[in-house]
């Protein structure tokens, strides 16, 4: 059975859409007639992009501007969305940091687990009864290739996107014979532009330009995925790499490895 498809009454929600991945699968699903719940902390960037889209394409679109880090507000988007007809769910918002950590801010990095992984698994809670029920429904976690192997230098971020990785894969063991489709999209470095030398990060800065996916066609790529069922999807090469370093190479090799390129990003 495919994802449902778009009713006056359904909605299709996004977390993290103001930027990246998320933003531009909220185009993608807007572009295939989903009318929208998009959800990230910048109200204001949140109700620019809705405009854009309710312009664009004449669907709904509502906006909730929440941070998914704050146990509070995610209890209260929880709530509100159980109660609605929620047809996909895209569990896309995510934050990383780098460096050992012991260096790094506890709270920043209490934030990062709670966001990464609970608010995933919360979301998916609320709105997993009401697809059951429907027998129709989609559900795409955004995890990631850095889930699939032990990092150093980006610790939390590693363990939270495992815990995505797994928690997708295990799910759709579940739902399946329930008519809810569920893709984990483990991507690589995912950037919508190349930005200027003064602009860019130092992640642009040391990943090589052709090692970088495009937002909008990982966005299209992964909700193709979906719609067939797909268990995972790794698009772009250095995902890939990571993918097969992580399944297949001794992790006391791999780990050094990988953790020496992240303490650079930490520096």
């Amino acid at each position: 059975m495919p994802v449902p498809l778009p009713t006056p009454s359904a909605r299709a929600v996004v977390t993290g859409a103001s930027s990246g991945i998320g933003e531009a699968l909220a185009w993608e699903l807007a572009r295939r007639g989903h009318s929208l719940i998009l959800v990230a902390r910048r109200g204001d960037i949140l109700e620019a992009t809705a405009e854009k889209l309710r312009a664009t394409h004449g669907i709904t679109v509502e906006v909730r501007a929440t941070d998914l880090s704050d146990t509070r507000a995610l209890e209260m988007l929880c709530a509100q969305l159980a109660d609605r007809e929620v047809s996909i769910l895209c569990n896309n918002a995510g934050i990383a940091t780098f460096g050992p950590l012991i260096d790094l801010d506890p709270e920043y990095e209490r934030a990062q687990l709670r966001l990464n992984a609970t608010a995933v698994h919360d979301l998916t809670l609320a709105v997993l009864p009401g697809m059951v029920s429907r027998r129709a429904g989609g559900i795409l976690m955004v995890g990631s290739a850095a889930g699939n192997m032990p990092i150093p230098n980006n610790a939390t971020y590693a363990a939270s996107k495992a815990f995505v990785n797994t928690f997708s894969e295990s799910l759709r063991g579940e739902v399946a014979a329930h008519g809810v489709h569920v893709t984990l999209l483990a991507p690589g470095p995912v950037r919508t532009e190349e930005p200027s030398p003064d602009e860019a990060s130092i992640v642009d800065k040391m990943v090589p330009g052709f090692l970088w996916d495009d937002s909008a066609g990982v966005a299209r790529l992964s909700l193709d995925a979906l719609a067939r069922n797909k268990m995972r999807v790794v698009p772009g090469v250095l995902s890939k790499a990571m993918s097969v370093a992580g399944g297949y190479t001794p992790r006391k090799i791999v780990a050094p490895i990988v953790g020496s390129f992240y303490r650079k990003l930490g520096d």
